[in-house]
């Protein structure tokens, strides 16, 4: 081993949360914070130009490229699972999409488990400090902080369509799903700035911040596992291209490395269930049974359809007019390169006794799948659409004690009679919406699920064969006060000392939408807790449907 290195913090992940807390931590002079990141820099021009976040989602450069278990529930199918391997961690690969969640997710996180400083009011102020809206400040949004927010240009009329349907289906019209109301279809808003993926990298790391001398930011350097004395954490053996030493933390040791690696990093470190630990040889320092449990994630489906109009992306797909569409992105950074083509969308209800919306869309005026690996074979648009708080729950378990290995992952999607219902519910109440005379002069043949699915059997089986991740992993190291939890509601893991889980795993219960926003509010919010500062609050209304409990809409 080379000789020890020491900082007041040392944090595992330069992602949604890390990036966050290696600048808001080092806002104090005083305090040293070295970062520690297994991936690369994001240098590459398909990280940063919005409509190519395919590219490094679909390989392992940038990514960890995990693939599941077969999956019992799902025709055994061994589904894909990228999480960011780079500067900005998923932020630097995802969709883009900036999408809260519902204020009753957090009022439920105190509710259900104990986390009294986790409601509506503490979120809501760490969104809107993170927070720059193009659209400017106001009660529910902020401007001024490092995560710029975009509102889409909306220039397609199968964006104008799809809210246009479904209204007239007689779903209410929402101008901001992330302020009072996020029931209903409208615009949806995107980490972009200037035509630029405004990644937790970009926002929170750059701009002088990396120049910090109390910050050091270490690329491809793998972290081996977390040191402990006794029952405390002391730093981190790290691998940085094959050298291995050890870094002490004179304060704590922040574990950000996302809903996999951070409950992988715990049980290589000795912390988990007792028959991870003995099976690959691991000392225990606490055993914990709930470490790598509790999995959740957002299934959704494709539906898709024709479009009678070419005016959707199929044009975009021949090499010419890729060239053209990049050649205008690099010279002026606008045009189809600077968006991620998610502009319209929408939650809604499934069914009347359904508190909040359970079902999200986000709209494409292509058809295609997430992460590129299936190309549109002709002028088509398509409704992403799957529930958003499932019941299923998988887990996340040791294949190796070596660091490099990947982990088991099961989800377990689709595993409970509600799941599926949901599911075939999301699939009914998108062909409503898609049948509204709005789209009449654009809708041809349904291509998926097709008209051959129709009964509860058929569309159980091609959602089977043809449901996605939405990319959500999350709840892997739970927080709360239940027996159930790995950490308490400031992030601390329980057992041990000095060592806390920061990433989208400590989510109780996952939220509704896309996990980066509230993952970045978690590690705003978190930050101030490391710091010693009281949660802040701030208190505002919310909407919910006034007749939940006797209609659908």
């Amino acid at each position: 081993m080379t000789s020890d290195k020491k900082y007041d913090y040392v944090i595992v992940g330069a992602g949604s949360a890390g990036a966050v807390l290696a600048n808001r931590l080092t806002e104090d002079k005083d305090v040293s914070v070295l970062l520690v990141e297994a991936g690369p820099m994001d240098y590459s021009i398909y990280i940063h130009m919005p409509s190519a976040f395919s590219y490094p989602m679909s390989g392992d450069t940038y990514s960890w490229n995990y693939h599941t278990e077969p999956d019992p529930y799902m025709n055994n199918r061994t589904l894909h699972c990228p999480r960011g391997r780079v500067l900005g961690g998923s932020s630097s690969i995802n969709g883009m999409a900036y999408v809260r969640g519902n204020a009753m997710d957090f009022e439920n996180w105190a509710n259900d488990f104990g986390l009294e400083d986790w409601r509506y009011k503490n979120a809501l102020a760490y969104f809107r400090k993170a927070e720059d809206f193009d659209q400017g400040e106001n009660e529910y949004h902020g401007a001024g902080g490092p995560l710029h927010v975009t509102t889409g240009p909306g220039q397609n009329p199968l964006y104008h369509a799809f809210i246009e349907s479904g209204m007239e289906a007689g779903y209410p019209y929402t101008s901001d799903m992330n302020g009072y109301q996020q029931e209903g279809v409208g615009p949806m808003f995107m980490t972009t700035k200037d035509g630029v993926r405004w990644s937790t990298a970009n926002a929170y790391l750059r701009g002088g911040v990396m120049r910090r001398p109390n910050l050091k930011v270490m690329t491809r350097t793998y972290t081996r596992r977390i040191l402990f004395d006794g029952q405390t954490a002391v730093g981190i053996e790290i691998d940085h291209r094959g050298n291995y030493s050890k870094i002490e933390a004179e304060r704590e040791v922040l574990l950000c490395a996302g809903a996999i690696n951070s409950p992988q990093m715990l049980m290589l470190s000795g912390v988990g269930p007792a028959d991870q630990l003995r099976a690959h040889g691991i000392t225990p320092v606490h055993i914990n049974p709930n470490v790598g449990k509790n999995l959740q994630d957002h299934l959704e489906v494709y539906v898709q359809y024709e479009c009678k109009a070419p005016i959707t992306l199929y044009s975009a797909q021949n090499p010419a007019a890729m060239g053209k569409i990049g050649a205008e992105w690099l010279l002026t950074r606008k045009g189809l390169g600077a968006t991620n083509h998610f502009e319209s969308g929408g939650f809604i209800r499934s069914g009347p006794g359904v508190e909040y919306p359970n079902l999200q869309y986000h709209f494409l005026p292509m058809a295609v799948s997430y992460d590129g690996s299936a190309k549109a074979t002709c002028h088509g648009f398509q409704a992403h659409v799957g529930p958003m708080r499932p019941e299923s729950r998988g887990e996340v378990t040791l294949a190796s004690s070596f660091h490099k290995a990947a982990p088991k992952i099961l989800f377990n999607y689709m595993a409970t009679e509600r799941d599926r219902q949901e599911m075939r519910d999301s699939i009914r109440l998108t062909r409503e919406i898609i049948e509204q005379r709005p789209f009449d002069q654009f809708r041809g043949k349904e291509l998926g699920p097709g008209p051959d699915a129709q009964s509860d059997d058929e569309i159980d089986a091609w959602v089977r064969q043809m449901g996605e991740s939405a990319y959500h992993p999350s709840g892997t190291c739970a927080m709360g006060t239940h027996n159930e939890a790995v950490v308490d509601g400031q992030g601390k893991v329980y057992g041990v000392n000095n060592l806390r889980v920061i990433d989208a795993s400590i989510m109780p219960r996952i939220t509704n939408g896309n996990l980066n926003a509230p993952t970045i509010m978690m590690a705003e919010k978190l930050a101030d807790a490391v710091r010693g500062r009281s949660p802040a609050a701030e208190e505002r209304p919310w909407y919910q449907a006034s007749d939940w409990r006797d209609n659908q809409r």
